[in-house]
């Protein structure tokens, strides 16, 4: 459960972290991306999803996207987090990528459930406003709990069966990626 805003730092929060990449070498990002979350202070790495080889919701022309989900708990305010997550995007090359709204990119890192809390801010909102709405991000989300609840007790697996099955989220790898963030 989230605490009020003075007790952040005495309490690691369970978060889920969606991951994607559709530019270079896909799979490379994605594991970088985990490496340097697993390393920044305040966030400890608990597990990770398969990757899923995904289509792209775009009505921009690009390839497939790698996706992912990690799963961390972390003593840091939603507005920290966020940070770290930009500063990993930001390392990894976004920034050097032109935007474009739902466009390509090497990486992308969104913060999609963090326990049972609801946050809101011109910066960010928790739950991810498209979570329950992709399926790219529900099976990897799922793989990891599939008793995963929006706060307020809604059970995320139930918004799956409503979704198209028309977008591709095909199993792609798997790895233990908590042993691979933590190698040396």
């Amino acid at each position: 459960m989230a605490k009020a805003t003075g007790e952040w730092h005495d309490y690691m929060a369970e978060v889920y972290i969606g991951l994607g990449s559709n530019m270079g070498d896909r799979e490379n990002y994605l594991r970088r991306a985990v490496a340097e979350l697993a390393s920044r202070p305040g966030v400890r790495l608990l597990t990770c999803s398969s990757i899923y080889e995904t289509s792209p919701v775009s009505p921009v022309e690009q390839g497939n996207y790698l996706n992912m989900v990690a799963r961390i708990a972390c003593d840091l305010v939603p507005l920290e987090l966020l940070t770290v997550c930009e500063e990993i995007e930001e390392l990894l090359g976004r920034k050097e990528t032109p935007y474009v709204p739902l466009g390509p990119r090497p990486i992308d890192l969104d913060i999609l459930l963090w326990e049972d809390l609801i946050y809101q801010s011109p910066e960010l909102t928790i739950p991810h406003p498209y979570l329950t709405v992709r399926r790219f991000v529900l099976i990897p989300l799922l793989e990891i709990d599939e008793n995963l609840r929006l706060p307020g007790g809604d059970l995320l697996k139930s918004y799956l069966s409503e979704l198209s099955l028309d977008d591709k989220v095909e199993f792609y790898a798997n790895y233990d990626w908590v042993s691979i963030a933590h190698a040396p």
